[in-house]
């Protein structure tokens, strides 16, 4: 289901379970090969992708949700915190963080893919989109959130209001990737730029730290005062 591998500095996730679509077992997989990541020591940095050409991850696992009984997918009631906890957790990864996004990217995915530092798209095929208004849901106020974070305000709307579906050259001209490659070259790109970045992740309480004042409670951008305020008080805001 999840598959992780150490190259060099490089750890490379692989979503190894066909459409990789979310659920709490899918959940649970993840965030243990994330156990590993954070327990290693010295510079690190993670690439995440999938073994399918086709979906990065088509989203919610919906069967799943749909269905009664027993099911592969797990607690049902659990998802929901169990998922959104993981997805802060990915966001604020202490070490630097690519998805190498190789095919499409739904709802879910496409939240896990932006909860990523950097994002590289396959440059010929495949969607990075929020699809949630398409299929009748109404997105959460702590996804719109990471999306207004990650995402330049026209993008933003397009991404979030009009379910706009992003191709890899159009995803790095709004902001939504920061470049794209041929499916062949995809992953050897994403694995070379993530060695680069990974002296980083050695100090993992600085580059952790960071992150959370960029996106975690309190944080610097979200403050009412202006930088000028901030700037002339320093002492005040730590």
């Amino acid at each position: 289901m999840i598959d992780l591998q150490r190259e060099g500095e490089v750890f490379v996730l692989t979503m190894d379970d066909d459409e990789n679509r979310w659920n709490t077992t899918f959940v649970r997989a993840f965030s243990k090969a994330l156990d590993e990541v954070e327990a290693s020591e010295g510079a690190a940095s993670l690439v995440t992708t999938s073994s399918s050409a086709k979906f990065f991850s088509n989203g919610l696992d919906l069967e799943w949700r749909m269905s009664e009984g027993e099911h592969r997918g797990g607690d049902r009631d659990a998802f929901g915190a169990e998922f959104m906890t993981l997805m802060g957790r990915i966001i604020t990864l202490p070490v630097p963080s690519i998805a190498a996004i190789n095919g499409h990217a739904f709802g879910a995915g496409f939240m896990c893919a932006l909860c990523h530092d950097i994002r590289f798209m396959r440059e010929d095929r495949g969607f990075a989109c929020a699809n949630e208004v398409e299929i009748g849901m109404v997105i959460p106020n702590p996804e719109l959130a990471l999306f207004r974070h990650k995402l330049p305000m026209n993008t933003f709307f397009e991404t979030v209001q009009l379910a706009r579906r992003w191709t890899g050259p159009d995803a790095v001209a709004s902001g939504v990737a920061q470049q794209a490659h041929p499916l062949e070259s995809l992953l050897e790109n994403a694995i070379s730029r993530a060695a680069e970045l990974a002296r980083l992740g050695a100090n993992r309480k600085v580059y952790g730290r960071m992150k959370e004042s960029i996106y975690g409670e309190n944080a610097a951008i979200n403050n009412p005062h202006g930088p000028a305020h901030m700037l002339k008080n320093a002492d005040q805001f730590h």
